[in-house]
């Protein structure tokens, strides 16, 4: 960065690191211009954002290439199991020899996304561009940390318009209903038994517990009442040899800032996050400027990302036989 804010000086010394791609009055004269980062450092925040977390690493993500700006998916609409409803209308049945065949066909639904643009906006000082240490590890966190924070929160809460359409607002999300009598600000067995009970066993073996942190005094309360005593089912994380993650029915719990306080809806979620489609353009784009902020002795650096989402699944599912729906996300409602 400090090679940037250089080669866009008047007379400044061009870094050949660095490739001209003016922003400005034209395409020759830095000063008049301005000069992209390095593509590999900004897709190193990148990088970081996407394997870091529990979150991001587990959503099903594309790389569109070319021109595209968007893509549609040829879905399954789907929304009952009960005979004649799988796939949204194949069936299979048994038949005598040489009887008359039914014909069935699978129902389609068509998502569409369209890439959403994130920016970050950064200033940095005369004095602090000086400093290539402080500034890299000043510029380059602050982006990964703001980045990783604004995408996680989209797929938890976001609204689709103008950014992913996070869980909480989709139709496949399943609502558990607090017990008759239970406590504000509270979560008992019950409550986790229930949602266990409503994620789709197909989700199991990835799914993953979200939670606000306030919830976890209530978490390793619980118990299952055994006579005049209790078990406990919270398992806390254990030690340096053991997994990091506190678990219920065997899945991580995660303490994720997103979710709701305790008490409000989506405080406490249970999630396969591999249902969660993403697309986006593949890299995150740096440039910078001298001119916003020339008599300030200050350099603007801009960081935009490119990446729209929301869950495969339209709508909750009836299963074959029961009375409760099924989903790859399950949330708990307020208390």
């Amino acid at each position: 960065m400090a090679a940037v804010m250089q080669a866009g000086l008047p007379g400044g010394t061009v870094d050949p690191r660095l490739w001209n791609a003016a922003t400005g009055l034209n395409e020759t004269t830095p000063s008049d211009g301005g000069f992209l980062l390095q593509p590999e450092y900004s897709n190193e925040i990148l990088k970081n954002v996407w394997e870091s977390g529990m979150i991001l690493p587990r959503i099903n993500k594309i790389t569109l290439s070319g021109n595209k700006n968007s893509m549609k998916f040829n879905g399954l609409d789907e929304t009952s199991r009960v005979d004649g409803s799988r796939a949204g209308g194949i069936r299979a049945y048994w038949a005598a020899e040489a009887a008359e065949k039914t014909a069935s066909k699978p129902k389609f639904r068509q998502i569409e996304l369209g890439l959403n643009k994130l920016v970050g906006l950064c200033y940095a000082t005369d004095e602090l561009l000086e400093d290539s240490a402080a500034l890299g590890q000043t510029i380059q966190t602050g982006f990964r940390d703001e980045f990783d924070f604004a995408i996680t929160n989209s797929i938890i809460n976001g609204s689709g318009a103008g950014q992913p359409l996070g869980i909480l607002n989709s139709g496949c999300m399943v609502s558990v209903s607090k017990q008759v009598g239970q406590s504000a600000d509270s979560i008992v067995y019950e409550n986790i038994n229930e949602m266990w009970s409503r994620l789709m066993a197909t989700s199991r073996p990835n799914a993953i517990w979200i939670v606000n942190q306030d919830c976890e005094p209530q978490l390793n309360q619980m118990s299952v009442a055994v006579g005049t005593g209790g078990v406990p089912v919270y398992l806390p994380a254990g030690g340096a040899s053991a997994q990091p993650y506190s678990t219920l029915f065997g899945r991580p719990v995660v303490p994720v800032e997103q979710c709701a306080s305790i008490g409000d809806t989506g405080d406490i979620m249970l999630c396969d996050f591999s249902q969660y489609i993403a697309i986006d353009k593949g890299g995150m784009k740096s440039d910078m400027s001298i001119h916003v902020r020339f008599i300030y002795d200050e350099s603007v650096f801009r960081a935009t990302y490119r990446i729209d989402g929301q869950p495969i699944l339209g709508s909750a599912i009836t299963p074959f036989r029961g009375v409760s729906t099924l989903s790859h996300f399950c949330k708990l409602d307020a208390r």
